[in-house]
C-alpha cells in the first residue's frame, strides 16, 4: 500500500473527510488503471461523509450512492482493505440518511492488519 493511500485511510478514520479527499486525489490524477476507479470510490465516500458532517443529506447521499457503485468492483478486498466491511457501512449510513436517521458512527475503513 503506498504512502497516499495510508495517509488517506488514517485522515478518513480521524474523521478528516475533506483532508482524506486532498490526499486520495492526489493518489487519483495520476493513475489511469483499474486503481483510478478503487480511488475514485474512496474520495466519493469521503466526500459523502464531508457533506453528512456539514448537514447535506441530499449531497451526502449522491456521493455516497457513486462511491458504493465504483466500490462494488473491489469487493471484498482491495490493496488491503476491507472493501466488503466499508461497503456494508457506508451502505448503513446511506440508508440512515435517507430515513433522515442522525449519525450514530462515521464508517472507518479497515486493512488486514486492524
Amino acid at each position: 500500500m503506498d504512502e497516499l493511500l495510508q495517509r488517506g485511510i488514517r485522515l478518513f478514520n480521524d474523521c478528516e473527510f475533506f483532508e482524506c479527499h486532498e490526499v486520495l486525489e492526489e493518489a487519483w490524477i495520476p493513475e489511469r488503471g483499474p486503481r483510478r476507479l478503487f480511488l475514485q470510490a474512496l474520495i466519493h465516500l469521503a466526500v459523502g461523509l464531508h457533506h453528512r458532517r456539514l448537514g447535506n443529506s441530499v449531497g451526502a447521499g449522491r456521493q455516497l450512492r457513486k462511491g458504493l457503485e465504483k466500490l462494488a468492483a473491489y469487493l471484498p478486498s482491495c490493496e488491503g482493505i476491507d472493501t466488503a466491511r466499508l461497503y456494508r457501512e457506508a451502505l448503513a449510513e446511506l440508508e440512515r440518511i435517507e430515513a433522515g436517521e442522525p449519525l450514530s458512527a462515521y464508517p472507518q475503513i479497515h486493512t488486514r492488519s486492524q
